[in-house]
């Protein structure tokens, strides 16, 4: 086993278009991250509403994020491995534009096979920017301030979380959720623009032909280490996180207003987590997953002990995005740590691994919900958590001694 993952954050990958963008560059690639994010995961604040509309189950209509994410995940290395020669400006706008297009689609779409196959479509364009996004941050500013712009793009997800998905399940309840995805079709245009404006040519920095890309976990057992990882905590987190709202309405009947509240509490956790988990990876890229695992676990083990007790699901809901703040960062960070000379590559598969989990999370969860009620699917994620959690665990104590 190669042993690149060090008890450090890792140095970022560099080109010599450092600085030439900067902080609105970073800006321009966080908003970016803002729009893919809650595209692919706003279905979860309109499961209700959207199965009612289109005349389909919940755990159907939870397909919507299982058809942008296998699309996202299957796509992603070959995508960035036949685009290696693109400019990563040129590509991200190609990417923002049919994310507009794709929510403008979906706002008009008469039925729900339309819907799944647009998604679909999104999740290639999805899937290319979560390999290629950070990294992109991390070239356009000096070297000491690489890390702060990974952890600002970053801090999209908590955006989107806070602001976001909460706002589209709002959107909805005064209207519709076809004016939600015109909305977002028109957010996804600003922040083409904003990318074309504010980020400098980037060439493609390190990545690879499509056969070597699936190479690299084969010869690198860090970074096999933490793909497996992956796999297990996206299963048991989005398994879980799909059916929020359904749990919650079955457990504590609770209203529209009470579920955005809630998701807007996950999402400022979320915020928290970024931070904590900053200075976690900074300390011990192990320790921080470690903790932030432990934290989710406990997080979902008290939401089930509440039951309809509002403040309960609220304080177990902080603590729950918290943990995802912390875990996200880990993860990326530590994948950065494994394979640093080819981290677009790594990415990909990292990238490939996590929304293909997003799909199969959904579709897991979606299967508990409709045959053996939701709360199952809150079980479902403690266990793959945990999972993940214990892999971290051994495998971090057999590379110290290794080391």
């Amino acid at each position: 086993m190669t042993t690149h993952e060090e008890t450090r954050a890792p140095a970022a990958p560099r080109n010599g278009a450092a600085g030439a963008g900067g902080w609105p560059g970073v800006a321009a690639i966080t908003a970016s991250l803002f729009v893919f994010l809650t595209t692919e995961l706003m279905p979860i604040g309109l499961l209700t509403p959207l199965g009612e509309s289109l005349d389909v189950s919940v755990g159907t209509v939870g397909l919507m994020v299982t058809a942008q994410g296998v699309a996202a995940g299957l796509g992603v290395p070959f995508i960035v491995a036949w685009t290696r020669r693109v400019d990563r400006r040129k590509l991200l706008t190609a990417l923002l534009g049919v994310l507009a297009l794709g929510n403008l689609i979906t706002s008009a779409a008469p039925n729900y096979p339309l819907i799944l196959v647009t998604r679909m479509v999104m999740g290639f364009a999805s899937g290319v920017f979560w390999a290629i996004g950070v990294s992109m941050a991390m070239r356009i500013v000096p070297e000491r301030h690489a890390n702060r712009a990974a952890a600002v793009v970053m801090s999209g997800i908590s955006i989107a979380t806070v602001v976001g998905i909460p706002l589209g399940t709002l959107l909805e309840s005064a209207g519709s959720w076809h004016t939600t995805f015109l909305i977002w079709a028109g957010l996804s245009a600003l922040a083409l623009l904003a990318v074309a404006v504010t980020v400098p040519s980037l060439p493609s920095a390190n990545a690879v032909p499509v056969r070597e890309v699936f190479g690299l976990p084969v010869r690198n057992g860090s970074l096999r280490v933490v793909l497996v990882m992956v796999v297990f905590f996206v299963l048991g987190h989005f398994g879980a996180y799909t059916f929020v709202r359904p749990y919650l309405e079955e457990r504590a009947s609770a209203s529209v207003g009470f579920v955005t509240v809630v998701l807007i509490v996950f999402g400022f956790g979320g915020a928290i987590g970024n931070v904590l988990g900053g200075r976690a990876v900074t300390r011990s890229l192990r320790g921080g997953f470690v903790e932030g695992g432990l934290l989710l676990i406990g997080a979902l083990v008290l939401l089930l002990t509440v039951g309809s007790d509002e403040v309960g699901v609220i304080a177990a809901m902080l603590l729950w995005g918290i943990a995802f703040g912390v875990v996200q960062l880990s993860q990326i960070t530590m994948t950065l740590a494994a394979a640093p000379e080819t981290f677009e590559a790594a990415m990909s598969l990292n990238t490939m691994a996590y929304n293909t989990c997003i799909a199969l999370g959904a579709l897991v969860g979606g299967l508990f919900a409709d045959h053996t009620g939701v709360t199952s699917a809150v079980w479902f994620g403690i266990v793959l958590v945990g999972l993940a959690v214990l892999l971290r665990s051994v495998t971090g104590r057999t590379t110290a001694s290794a080391s």
